[in-house]
C-alpha cells in the first residue's frame, strides 16, 4: 500500500541483525517515490567455520525470519526483498522455490529471494551458462550456493569464498580484497561474475569491474533490489550499480 512518502512503492527489506551493508546499498538504489522498510532477523555472530556450526547458525535464523516477517508486514508492503543470501537455503527442509511459496503464503505479497534474482538476472543477458561465483562463506556455505547454481543450470567454472569469519565481519571485507576477487576469479571460459553474501558491500565493485573485464559482473544485493523493482512496474534505469540496473 502506497503512503505518502513512497507512493509508488513501498518495499519491505528483511535483512539480519548483523548485515550493515543491504540497508545503504538499498538505498543508495532506491527510486524517487519508493521506500525501503527494514526489519531485523536476529543472527548469532558467530563462527561459521564448519558444516556443524553453520548448520546450527541456519537453524537459529529459520525462526526468526517468520517473525521478521509479520512484523514487516504491519506497514503493509507491496512486496518483500530478503536481503539475505545463505539463510535462505533450507536444504532438507525446503528448496528456494517452496521457501518463497512459504513466505508469499504467509505474508501475502510477492517475496523476492537472492538465488532466484540472481538466476533471473542472469537470464536477460541472454544465454550464459559458465559462471564464476564469489562469496564471503566458508566451505559449507559455498557447497550451497554452487549446487543452488548448478541445478539452476550453470556452470560454475569458478567459486572463491572469502572465508568471513563470522557474519558480522563479511561486512568488513575491504574493497581492494573485493577487486583481487574479481581478477581471481575470472579467465577467458567464464561469461558472467556474481558474488552472493549480502553483507559484501560489492555492488559499486561490480559497476567498475564491468568497465575492466568487458563482461557481466552482478552484485546479489543489485540483483534483488532490481528483481523487486521490475516485478513491481518500476523501470527505472540507474548509473554506478553496474549494466543490470543500466540497461535491463
Amino acid at each position: 500500500m502506497p503512503d505518502a512518502l513512497a507512493p509508488r512503492l513501498k518495499l519491505g527489506v528483511i535483512s539480519p541483525a548483523t548485515n550493515t551493508i543491504v540497508q545503504p546499498e538499498y538505498d543508495a538504489m532506491r527510486p524517487s517515490g519508493v521506500s525501503n522498510q527494514m526489519t531485523r532477523v536476529m543472527i548469532p555472530d558467530t563462527p561459521v567455520g564448519t558444516q556443524n556450526e553453520f548448520e546450527a547458525m541456519l537453524g537459529q535464523v529459520r525462526g526468526s525470519i517468520e517473525a521478521a516477517l509479520d512484523t514487516v508486514m504491519a506497514c503493509l508492503p507491496g512486496v518483500i526483498v530478503m536481503g539475505m543470501a545463505a539463510e535462505t537455503f533450507w536444504e532438507g527442509s525446503m528448496d528456494a522455490a517452496a521457501l518463497r511459496n512459504h513466505l508469499e503464503a504467509r505474508a501475502g505479497v510477492k517475496v523476492v529471494l537472492g538465488v532466484q534474482a540472481a538466476i533471473a538476472a542472469i537470464q536477460r543477458y541472454g544465454g550464459i551458462r559458465r559462471i564464476s561465483l564469489i562469496t564471503p562463506y566458508m566451505p559449507p556455505g559455498d557447497a550451497q550456493v554452487r549446487r543452488a547454481f548448478t541445478d539452476a543450470g550453470f556452470e560454475v567454472i569458478n567459486l572463491l569464498g572469502l572465508k568471513s569469519n563470522s557474519p558480522l565481519l563479511m561486512s568488513h571485507e575491504p574493497p581492494e580484497r573485493l577487486r583481487r576477487a574479481v581478477r581471481e576469479v575470472d579467465d577467458g571460459n567464464v561469461e558472467l561474475i556474481l558474488q552472493m553474501g549480502t553483507n559484501l558491500a560489492f555492488a559499486r565493485i561490480a559497476d567498475e569491474a564491468e568497465r575492466w573485464l568487458d563482461k557481466p559482473v552482478l552484485a546479489v544485493n543489485t540483483c534483488t533490489y532490481w528483481h523487486a523493482l521490475r516485478g513491481c512496474g518500476i523501470d527505472e534505469r540507474m548509473e554506478g550499480f553496474g549494466s543490470l540496473l543500466r540497461e535491463h
